[in-house]
């Protein structure tokens, strides 16, 4: 069995997104790229700032019953699409701590899952998102450190010391490891 999902956890402008498309530049086949971000948009405009879907503030985001029964069908979704034979990149922000490792162990179950912490400082994700422009104050650093607290990963990347490029290199190495190991 090879690799199917890559699930990429990191508070907001941490490099997440980046480094999922220097991954499907680099690994070999086709990997799909789906990252929380696609969800939210996908909401309809009632849930993108309300207490039943999921609201942001300065510095904390809120998720009500509502996006959290359509974030676990998103997961299955992805899932899925895996388990129909697609490589996926999922870029996520594990709000929940463990509880939201443990909704995507629960989806992804079965299947061969490389989890990746993707980490910079708070005051690179604070310049990162004031260069964006489109993300609430305070987020990036609030979430830099708050999201990896109690979550088990394969390999973790810092984006705020080491390029993009490395980054992704140290990924596809693991993932390139795992294959050679499965076919002696």
């Amino acid at each position: 069995m090879r690799t199917q999902v890559i699930v990429l956890n990191g508070g907001s402008s941490s490099g997440k997104t980046t480094l999922a498309r220097a991954l499907q530049e680099l690994l070999p086949g086709a990997w799909l790229a789906f990252g929380v971000d696609i969800l939210v948009d996908a909401l309809p405009a009632r849930l993108r700032d309300g207490a039943d879907g999921i609201a942001v503030e300065t510095e904390t985001v809120t998720v009500g019953d509502t996006f959290r029964l359509l974030d676990t069908a998103w997961a299955h979704g992805i899932a899925a699409m895996a388990r129909a034979g697609a490589r996926v990149v999922v870029d996520d922000v594990f709000l929940g701590g463990p509880a939201s490792q443990q909704r995507w162990r629960d989806a992804l179950d079965g299947l061969d899952v490389l989890w990746v912490g993707v980490h910079c400082a708070p005051e690179v994700a604070a310049a990162r998102e004031a260069a964006r422009g489109d993300r609430a104050e305070g987020m990036a650093a609030a979430q830099a450190l708050a999201v990896h607290g109690g979550i088990d990963y394969d390999l973790t990347v810092d984006t705020g010391t080491h390029p993009i490029a490395w980054c992704a290199a140290q990924v596809a190495s693991v993932v390139a490891a795992r294959v050679a190991a499965r076919e002696e």
